[in-house]
């Protein structure tokens, strides 16, 4: 919900390049998605930091085509599990990653600095053994 400042683009965009994703509609950047992967414990962990998708342009599969995308593009360095947060009442984003199989994990109490909560949304691949 609040806006990254232009620090934390660059952290996400300079570091993992091959992670940031865009979509293009007539010549204009109509959506983009930004992730990392990194160890996390003994596994290797995607993080999808942001996704927009301009307002003009949502329901088209935009954003379900990115965040495949980003997906992807971490699964091919080895992740083994996505991550992300979102606003509870963020309804859309809710059912977009919910159809990619992401799970509710925990909720997370005034986890924006509006005071709103968010969900934690976990996406773990078939075949990973996760508790060994």
């Amino acid at each position: 919900p609040e806006p990254y400042s232009i620090f934390t683009y660059r952290y996400f965009v300079y570091n993992w390049p091959q992670h940031t994703h865009m979509a293009m509609y007539e010549g204009k950047c109509a959506g983009v998605v930004v992730c990392k992967l990194e160890r996390h414990r003994d596994y290797f962990r995607g993080y999808i930091a942001m996704l927009a998708v301009d307002k003009q342009l949502r329901g088209k599969g935009i954003g379900t085509c990115l965040v495949s995308k980003g997906i992807r593009s971490m699964r091919g360095e080895g992740c083994e599990e996505v991550v992300l947060e979102t606003e509870c009442s963020n309804s859309g984003a809710l059912r977009l990653y919910e159809n990619l199989g992401f799970f509710r994990d925990k909720r997370l109490l005034r986890y924006y600095l509006n005071g709103a909560d968010a969900f934690r949304l976990k996406l773990w691949f078939p075949g990973v053994d996760y508790y060994t």
